[in-house]
C-alpha cells in the first residue's frame, strides 16, 4: 500500500511504462504488486534475452535461429510466444511473463507486455515511465529525458522518503530491497556506517586488534549454470570501515611462486611471500 500511494502521487492516472525489471520473485514482485495497486495501466517492457542480472527469458543462441536482433527489434507478447512459445526459469520453474502480468492484472491494472532493450521503445506507448533497472538506471533515465518522456522516475525515488509512517530509504528508495512477507519488503541498509564503526571500535578496545567490518550486498559473483550474477543491490556493500576503502591492489600469489620464488619450497616459500606482500607498493598499476 506504502508503494502504491507513493506511485500514484507521481504518475496519478497516467499509464505508466514499468520498464527493465529484474526477473525475481524475491527481489521484485512485491515491488510489481505495489507499482500495478497504484496505477490503472501498466505496459511493462521487459529486457531480453535476460534481464539486467542475467535471469533469461529465451537462451540467446534462439534469437540466432529466428533471426532476431535484441538490440533492434521490439516483439509483442504474442510475437514472443509465437518465435520461444512457454519458457521457464532454470532454478525456480516459473514463467515471469506469465507471473509479472497476472501480479499486475491481480491488483486491477491492465497490462501491456513487450519486449526491447531500446528504451526509447517505451516512449510510443506512454510518456510516463518507472524504469526499474539498476545499475544502467542514471543512463536510462538520461536517454528518456533526452527523447520526449514527461514523467521518469527509478526504483531509487519510491519509497525514498516515508509515506504515513512507512519505511523508507533516502539514498536508494526500493532497489536492493527484498520480500519480507506477502505484502512487504525489507528495504537495503541505510545509516549504517556508525555500526560497522562502533564494532570496530569495540573490538579493538577488547582485544587491541583493528579489524575491518562491513555490512554485505550481493557479492557480484555469476553462477555458471544458470548465467545469473548476483548483482541486485546498488551497491555491494552500503557501509564499511576506513580500511575497506579504495580498489583491490593485488598480487598473484601463484605468479610469485613460480617465477620471482621458483626455488623455494615450503616455510621459505611462505615467508619469501609473506614479505613481498607486506613491502609491496601502495599502488601496483
Amino acid at each position: 500500500n506504502d508503494i502504491a500511494a507513493d506511485v500514484a502521487a507521481k504518475f496519478g492516472d497516467d499509464t505508466v511504462g514499468v520498464i527493465f525489471p529484474i526477473l525475481s520473485r524475491n527481489r521484485f514482485a512485491n515491488c510489481l504488486r505495489g507499482i500495478a495497486k497504484g496505477v490503472k495501466k501498466v505496459v511493462l517492457m521487459l529486457s531480453y534475452p535476460s534481464d539486467e542480472v542475467g535471469n533469461h527469458l529465451v537462451d540467446i543462441d534462439e534469437l540466432d535461429v529466428k533471426g532476431i536482433n535484441p538490440w533492434t527489434d521490439t516483439l509483442t507478447e504474442v510475437e514472443f510466444r509465437e518465435h520461444f512459445g512457454y519458457k521457464k526459469h532454470t532454478f525456480t520453474g516459473v514463467d515471469y511473463i506469465e507471473y509479472y502480468k497476472e501480479l499486475i492484472e491481480a491488483e486491477g491494472a491492465s497490462c501491456e507486455v513487450i519486449f526491447s532493450n531500446n528504451p526509447k521503445t517505451i516512449l510510443d506507448f506512454t510518456k510516463s515511465v518507472l524504469t526499474c533497472d539498476i545499475h544502467t538506471r542514471l543512463r536510462t533515465k538520461r536517454i528518456l529525458m533526452a527523447n520526449g518522456a514527461e514523467k521518469v522516475y527509478s526504483l531509487d525515488n519510491i519509497l525514498s522518503e516515508s509515506n504515513n509512517g512507512s519505511g523508507f530509504n533516502a539514498e536508494y528508495g526500493l532497489l536492493g530491497s527484498n520480500k519480507a512477507t506477502e505484502d512487504s519488503v525489507k528495504l537495503f541498509p541505510h545509516t549504517c556506517q556508525p555500526i560497522v564503526d562502533g564494532i570496530q571500535a569495540k573490538i579493538k578496545e577488547a582485544t587491541g586488534k583493528t579489524v575491518e567490518v562491513m555490512v554485505y550486498g550481493d557479492g557480484a559473483f555469476k553462477d555458471p549454470v544458470g548465467k545469473i550474477w548476483e548483482l541486485a543491490d546498488p551497491v555491494v556493500s552500503p557501509a564499511y570501515t576506513a580500511g575497506l576503502d579504495g580498489t583491490p591492489n593485488e598480487v598473484k600469489l601463484k605468479y610469485l611462486a613460480d617465477n620471482d620464488f621458483a626455488n623455494l619450497r615450503g616455510e621459505e616459500l611462505k615467508a619469501a611471500i609473506s614479505e613481498y606482500i607486506q613491502n609491496k607498493d601502495e599502488d601496483l598499476t
